[in-house]
């Protein structure tokens, strides 16, 4: 059973609408309207039976809050599912799994690295490769225009698979 959802992002205004930044939409998508409290470096709120968080580390110290989160509530890497952005996947796929390869994805790094296991559910936002430039600069650019019209279709999957999916892993959903 899932009691924790992490969604990673990068904090501050210049981030927020980057592809990077998608599992923190994902979460304001879902939960627009929850109490959210400082702690564990981070923001957590809770659903019901289930904490949520969204780390204020830094993509690449997310596993600092999430480990504080983790031990503070006694949670394991099963316990976890962290919603995140994915070049491997083209843009407006959706997959879901545990476990597996981190493909270079810095704040799944970190949080392997901090917590020791790499057991945790990913839900994974396609967000594609740049076909110019840095991987870098391509994360934490905006989405293009045509793919801002996808996004409202991307989160109400990704809800849906949050909702309805997590007991039949992996699940995937391609949408655009």
């Amino acid at each position: 059973m899932v009691k924790l959802l992490v969604f990673l992002g990068n904090p501050g205004k210049a981030y927020e609408k980057t592809r990077h930044n998608v599992g923190w939409m994902v979460c304001d998508h879902i939960y627009p309207t929850l109490s959210w409290s400082q702690k564990f470096n981070g923001l957590i709120a809770q659903d019901g039976g289930t904490r949520l968080l969204k780390p204020h580390t830094y993509m690449n110290e997310s596993g600092k809050s999430v480990r504080s989160c983790m031990d503070f509530f006694s949670y394991t890497a099963h316990d976890v599912l962290v919603i995140h952005d994915d070049l491997e996947l083209p843009f407006g796929t959706i997959r879901m799994q545990r476990g597996g390869g981190l493909q270079g994805h810095n704040g799944l790094k970190s949080i392997k690295s901090h917590i020791k296991d790499d057991g945790f559910i990913r839900l994974r936002i396609g967000i594609g490769r740049p076909k110019h430039g840095t991987v870098s600069s391509f994360v934490l650019q905006r989405f293009s225009p045509e793919e801002e019209i996808s996004l409202p279709l991307i989160l109400d999957s990704a809800k849906k698979m949050l909702i309805d999916d997590i007991p039949t892993l992996p699940v995937t959903n391609t949408l655009v």
